[in-house]
């Protein structure tokens, strides 16, 4: 969709409002600030607004309505698919809003929508508190939470969504309005695992719980030639986890970019640390791996585990769905796409399902993924532009080898740019009710630039 070009006077009137920062191309640190975490995304908005304020947010999405612009909100700006950008519209950035508040004593945090899960943990664990995050520190806290939230605490919580009590959301026709459970309640629910249709979201309150500081956790690897035997010890031991555990298992390249294949296991367990060891000793049993780091690591550090196996700027191309079993067939499907990945750090990712989070009823949140499983992701990254369309068809080639295992189900935080066209798989039964709400919320779709719900009467 071609876009108008922004008249100077009229971004001079923008700014005359705005008490953030707005940025054009000709800025310095336009550049730096569009990025986003996936080098394939290379969107230039016509303009960024940087709020500082709930009034700031309200300004810019009145100034792109008059303007026709199409608007794209940033928190972290993780997204794989890089819906946090729009080439030619107005980005939205939520990171100079970054104040996190905590209660202790009600065991509550209020955290602004450009809150990292980093900053987040690192304000909660003060006070021995944390509640479900992501698993690299450098995801905001906005994405990861409207999408669903699943993380290291899962199992025993829940997900970001089911700790959520509370968001501040500036809706298409500008009014800043707060949801929980008492005050629109509607929009409380469709926020929780419905993403970025309704509004921006400013602010999210999370109920907190005692973990840590230190836990049980870490990673184990072993020869690529062992992977079958690995991956199927990992379906058993998952399968008998208590909900204190969260694991997950790849098959792939070592994080150091060497090249070399190997098969991984990383595990948590959020309580103590003497059960912790008991519960995850029989991977350490497993013998003769080639790196063991399971041992008792703070929850801060734990959250930074992956940060370098994904930086930021690699270039990313994901498929995800959920398996309905982790058979042997499937395992061996995995094993034989790694013998040919063209990229030396792609990896097959298995994410266990367990506990809390499957307890919720499906119809409770707008996240309707509520059963224990196996979720798939096919992590390709890799460096040279050039190598895209290879690494690309690889990724498409697995993901049909592997669909025969897999459920109608797709976790939405996992899709990438050209997924979305059937939403059945990331919103399943609960897409009807959600196309309601986004129709009193925002019944012109100004917020599309998201897995797009599309607003019925």
């Amino acid at each position: 969709m071609a876009q108008p070009q922004i008249a100077l006077s009229a971004l001079a009137t923008f700014r005359s409002k705005f008490a953030g920062t707005v940025l054009q191309p000709c800025d310095p640190e336009y550049d730096n600030v569009r990025a986003l975490f996936n080098g394939m995304v290379d969107k230039r908005p016509a303009a960024i607004a940087r709020p500082c304020k709930d009034a700031d947010i309200v300004v810019a999405i009145a100034f792109a309505r008059e303007h026709r612009l199409e608007i794209a909100v940033r928190g972290g700006g993780h997204n794989v698919g890089g819906r946090a950008s729009v080439e030619g519209g107005i980005m939205i950035d939520l990171s100079l809003m970054k104040a996190v508040s905590v209660d202790p004593a009600a065991r509550r945090a209020v955290a602004q929508g450009g809150v990292t899960w980093g900053e987040f943990n690192g304000a909660t664990q003060k006070h021995g508190l944390a509640t479900t995050g992501g698993v690299i520190s450098t995801t905001g806290i906005a994405g990861l939470t409207l999408g669903g939230g699943v993380g290291y605490l899962a199992g025993k919580y829940g997900l970001a969504v089911d700790n959520l009590l509370a968001a501040t959301v500036v809706t298409a026709d500008g009014r800043v309005v707060r949801a929980s459970e008492d005050e629109n309640p509607d929009l409380f629910w469709a926020l929780r695992g419905g993403g970025g249709n309704f509004g921006v979201v400013s602010s999210f309150e999370y109920r907190l719980h005692p973990v840590g500081p230190t836990i049980m956790a870490g990673a184990v690897a072993w020869p690529f030639s062992r992977a079958q035997e690995v991956l199927r010890f990992f379906r058993e031991f998952a399968e008998s986890s208590p909900d204190e555990v969260i694991s997950m298992s790849a098959v792939g390249h070592a994080p150091d970019g060497s090249g070399v294949k190997v098969v991984i296991i990383g595990a948590s367990h959020c309580g103590t640390i003497a059960d912790g060891e008991r519960v995850l000793r029989p991977i350490n049993e497993l013998g003769s791996p080639l790196f063991n780091s399971i041992q008792p690591t703070s929850y801060c550090d734990l959250n930074t585990m992956f940060d370098a196996t994904y930086p930021k700027g690699m270039l990313y191309y994901w498929k995800s769905s959920f398996l309905n079993v982790l058979s042997d067939e499937s395992i061996d499907t995995m094993i034989d796409a790694v013998e040919r990945c063209p990229s030396k750090y792609t990896g097959i990712l298995v994410e266990h399902w367990h506990g809390a989070l499957a307890r919720v009823p499906q119809h409770q949140t707008a996240f309707p993924h509520r059963r224990e499983g196996f979720n798939l992701g096919l992590i390709s990254q890799w460096q040279d532009p050039t190598e895209n369309e290879a690494n690309v068809a690889w990724t498409r080639e697995v993901f049909t080898d592997l669909e025969p295992f897999c459920a109608k189900a797709r976790y939405v935080n996992y899709l990438d740019q050209d997924d979305g066209a059937d939403l059945s798989g990331p919103y399943g039964a609960n897409y009807a009710r959600l196309a309601q709400i986004k129709g009193k919320w925002d019944p012109g779709n100004v917020f599309h630039i998201n897995q797009n719900i599309q607003p019925t009467n």
